[in-house]
């Protein structure tokens, strides 16, 4: 049996007080980030594998089922506010299609065949990194989809929990990350959807950082979405530049990116 199925270290639950049953989950929690420690040779690995791809034109896909193709399609969503990148550089693919997002599709994480018929509608290519989600490591969807693109030479990763699993026997680059039993057992939303999200924020930051979309340790690229962006990019421009406040604000709104701001006061075009 694979140890995301084995049986709760825990029982009773339903006995429980609720202090007790938070204490547990947060005991249980803190393993994760030890379990990831455990491979980051492997996550670096697959890092400059995707650097190497992105840089050279190619995108980042996420294929997953359920709560791990949800986290797919949130890191993939989360790229482009952040750093400034096209929304088709990072993109994240669900069974059952974008519905599935919010409620359960049946039995679309079964269907082998489906996750490829998915990536061709991105016309997907060998410069294309795809990376399969799937904490168990036997959602089928994945391991057809990554099976196929292995077939047709395109790069493939994948995040699972559990050791040697048949998603990881189709990854190029798998990153398997073993969290163990969970809290309410079979319940992966837990602790492996907890390890899968931080590797997946170790994996695109890493990436993006890499591609010279921080400079420092700022978000230079970020899109100014909102009144809370613009003002972190207004105090980025007062920390870089020593400017004041409304100079600051006035370049910002001048050139529409930190980056763009930076560049033009440095090079003598962006006085105001």
């Amino acid at each position: 049996m694979s140890t995301t199925e084995s049986d709760s270290l825990y029982d009773k639950l339903e006995q429980m007080p609720v202090h007790e049953l938070l204490t547990c989950i947060n005991q249980e929690d803190k393993s994760v980030p030890v379990a990831v420690e455990r491979v980051i040779p492997q996550i670096e690995t697959l890092v400059n594998a995707t650097v190497e791809r992105l840089r050279a034109g190619g995108r980042l896909f996420y294929i997953g089922a359920g709560t791990s193709g949800r986290l797919g399609i949130l890191d993939a969503s989360e790229c482009p506010p952040t750093y400034g990148v096209p929304h088709g550089m990072v993109i994240g693919i669900i069974a059952g299609g974008d519905g599935a997002i919010r409620k359960a599709v049946e039995f679309a994480e079964d269907d082998t065949k489906q996750a490829w018929k998915d990536l061709q509608e991105h016309n997907i290519t060998d410069k294309d990194m795809v990376v399969g989600i799937a904490a168990s490591g036997t959602t089928p969807y994945v391991v057809g989809g990554l099976e196929t693109c292995q077939r047709q030479g395109i790069a493939t990763g994948c995040i699972v929990c559990n050791a040697n699993s048949a998603v990881a026997a189709v990854a190029d680059f798998p990153v398997e990350v073993i969290t163990g039993p969970e809290f309410v057992t079979g319940s992966t939303r837990m602790k492996a959807g907890t390890a899968q999200k931080l590797v997946l924020n170790m994996l695109t930051t890493t990436t993006m950082i890499q591609l010279g979309h921080v400079r420092g340790n700022k978000m230079v690229d970020m899109q100014l979405s909102n009144t809370k962006l613009v003002e972190r990019g207004t105090r980025m421009l007062m920390e870089e530049l020593q400017l004041a406040k409304p100079e600051a604000a006035a370049l910002l709104k001048k050139y529409g990116s930190v980056r763009a701001a930076i560049e033009a006061y440095r090079n003598g075009s962006g006085l105001l």
